[in-house]
């Protein structure tokens, strides 16, 4: 009898254990299949805007319209190369306290940054261009400057970054000083990324450029870090553009 009392004791405690889980979904198993996994939303801006944070131009992808000025442009309070009058030293509102914020983050690791060129109006990229192309040829200048209408600096979110001691001034060797390595490991940390990283040049159409920082806000740049830095267009499926096509 004694057998069968406790026997029924225990169905009865397993049953109600049962029906506890089951009645109340917040206390289910952290393995239970029912808790879906959230994934980052690659729509949230355009990619297509010159006005979004997360327009992609490139050889393949001109801005529309080509001759695009942001309206909210501003001279961040940090060291620059120029005078804070000079329009290549300036930025968007937003992408300008970000880089303030990292500035200041890298001098507090005994980092000092400089900035060395930020916006740059279509007229002034089609005359660096063209001195680009008059000392070098078109075809080496097209790895190392962009065409007017298709270039990050046009867009107010990319800036040249380089050590205030004007070593390695946007050269690659950037990538091995103090102040480059902390900039590649900190960048995302305040919504930058390196848009030409070492080895996608058959994506991006240009040389690896460890003091380019491009501006596309702090959730992105994260996403972009976990996945181990892929290029924007291999991030968001879009064909590579390693030249300005036929």
């Amino acid at each position: 009898m004694k057998k069968v009392m406790l026997l029924i004791v225990i169905i009865v405690v397993a049953a109600g254990g049962w029906w506890f889980i089951a009645g109340n979904p917040d206390k289910q198993p952290q393995n239970s299949p029912n808790k879906t996994e959230q994934h980052f939303d690659k729509k949230q801006q355009s990619l297509d805007d010159p006005a979004s944070f997360w327009v992609i131009t490139n050889k393949r992808r001109p801005l529309q319209p080509t001759n695009y000025s942001p309206n909210d442009l501003t001279t961040p309070d940090i060291p620059l190369r120029l005078t804070a009058k000079d329009e290549e030293m300036k930025l968007r509102v937003e992408p300008a306290a970000a880089l303030s914020n990292l500035f200041e983050a890298a001098k507090k690791d005994g980092v000092s940054l400089m900035v060395s060129s930020a916006y740059r109006s279509y007229s002034f990229q089609k005359g660096l261009y063209n001195r680009y192309v008059s000392q070098q040829g078109r075809a080496v200048a097209d790895t190392q400057s962009a065409r007017p209408g298709h270039s990050e600096h046009q867009t107010g979110l990319a800036v040249d970054v380089e050590p205030a001691s004007r070593k390695c001034e946007v050269e690659a060797c950037f990538a091995h000083t103090p102040e480059g390595k902390w900039v590649a490991e900190h960048a995302h940390e305040y919504g930058f990324i390196i848009r030409y990283g070492d080895g996608q040049q058959g994506t991006t159409g240009y040389i690896y450029e460890p003091w380019h920082l491009r501006y596309v806000g702090k959730s992105l740049a994260a996403e972009i870090h976990k996945e181990g830095n892929p290029t924007l267009e291999d991030f968001f499926g879009l064909e590579p553009a390693p030249d300005y096509g036929p």
